[in-house]
């Protein structure tokens, strides 16, 4: 295990689906999922709520052996009248299952996309956020600054609102609502609710922190974790 090998953390939706992980070794990666090809060295597996006492977490993980293209119904014969059953899966051939001991979780029961993580993050990380590589700098400051600061800041959180939808680079759910946070700069556009300039978060981070605090307070407060 090196500390840049690449780790992919997909979503675990059926228990069935990890038996199969467990006895046959394999794993289903919907083809969109994996336009650029199955490129990681290991795959993790984050529980949903079909998982009662380990949903949220991510309690395995495994090595990525090989790969081929087939279709669902190729995959599971008992379902060949799944609205799905045509489509086509990366069959990901796998390692024995590890035990990620303690679990990576996550504090607020957020549903998530695949991540594309490294080793080192993998092996580091305390909970969900900590997987994320950030590729803008300033978000990763203002994401630090905001835990130094005692909030919970969310990484990649999806939002729904007005018939819309879209990702925020940072969010903070509150009682009443979510503030949505990202940095642009120049004409960049940001359909966030606070969206800060790479200058602001360089020269006045302390400043961006009493505007995200005051847009917390007028949601009510910040939702616990």
């Amino acid at each position: 295990m090196n500390p840049e090998d690449r780790v992919l953390v997909a979503v675990m939706n059926r228990p069935k689906d990890f038996e199969i992980a467990q006895r046959e070794g394999w794993y289903r990666l919907p083809e969109r999922r994996a336009t650029a090809g199955a490129y990681f060295e290991y795959i993790a597996f984050y529980f949903t709520a079909a998982f009662a006492g380990q949903k949220w977490a991510i309690h395995y993980y495994a090595r990525r052996l090989g790969h081929e293209l087939v279709t669902r119904r190729q995959l599971l014969p008992d379902e060949p009248d799944h609205p799905r059953s045509g489509d086509r899966y990366c069959k990901l051939q796998l390692g024995p299952l590890q035990r990620r001991d303690p679990p990576i979780v996550s504090l607020r029961w957020r549903r998530i996309a695949f991540i594309h993580t490294t080793w080192d993050r993998f092996e580091a990380a305390e909970e969900i956020n900590d997987l994320f590589v950030e590729s803008d700098e300033f978000v990763d400051r203002l994401y630090h600054a905001l835990r130094d600061s005692g909030l919970s800041p969310e990484r990649q959180y999806p939002i729904q609102e007005a018939g819309a939808e879209y990702v925020a680079a940072l969010a903070v759910p509150c009682r009443d609502g979510v503030v949505t946070m990202d940095v642009a700069g120049g004409e960049s556009g940001c359909a966030t609710l606070l969206c800060f300039s790479p200058e602001a978060i360089s020269g006045d981070i302390e400043g961006c922190l009493v505007s995200i605090q005051q847009a917390i307070g007028h949601r009510g407060g910040m939702q616990p974790t």
